[in-house]
């Protein structure tokens, strides 16, 4: 334990996720011995974010204005919307460049063990741009873990009597992985999700 200011950014840092009490104390003493100009110019970022970025009021995405770059972009499809549970599942995705239609956040998972239900998430949002029949699919790309599958299922159960086609991105073994390395869900999810080989 250190004294007042000291540890008073310790606890801070040891707030942010996956940041343990071992990175907040090495953070904090990486800071203190830091050029002052730079700490200046991390403190200057953190209040630039704070004060210039919001959410999309379409799509949930971060955004400098009121709609992100993919939502005013008119060379994105309008017919297809990919779901994910975090900002940076769309950067993820949009690595990729495979997909060019529209995206919507969700801003997490149900998780009941975190208290967190259907109606903590943008899914009313969602269902409210669905309605106007513009949309024919829903990809949904939440994570592969036991969150992201009941965030999926529920998804899918409230949007398949709509009559849109309700999709999910495939799952299975990595590229350059070893088959003895995987796990049996993994594993098992690969044979579900295999494909016809062409001769």
């Amino acid at each position: 334990m250190y004294e007042g200011a000291v540890q008073d950014l310790i606890d801070e840092l040891g707030r942010l996720p996956g940041i343990g009490p071992k990175s907040a104390q090495r953070i904090a003493f990486h800071l203190l011995a830091a050029d002052g100009a730079d700490v200046r110019r991390l403190t200057d970022a953190l209040t630039e974010v704070k004060l210039r970025v919001q959410f999309c009021e379409v799509c949930g995405n971060v955004a400098e204005s009121e709609r992100c770059r993919i939502c005013v972009d008119p060379r994105r499809g309008d017919d297809v919307i990919c779901v994910v549970e975090e900002p940076k599942d769309v950067v993820a995705i949009e690595r990729t460049r495979e997909f060019r239609g529209r995206y919507h956040v969700l801003g997490g998972a149900i998780n009941p063990l975190d208290n967190v239900g259907p109606d903590d998430l943008r899914i009313s949002e969602l269902m409210t741009r669905l309605a106007d029949g513009a949309v024919t699919e829903v990809i949904i790309a939440t994570d592969p873990n036991v969150e992201g599958e009941a965030t999926a299922t529920y998804l899918s159960r409230l949007i398949g009597p709509m009559g849109l086609t309700v999709s999910r991105l495939a799952s299975g073994l990595p590229v350059g992985g070893d088959l003895e390395y995987a796990d049996e869900v993994t594993l098992g999810r690969a044979f579900e999700g295999r494909r016809v080989v062409g001769s």
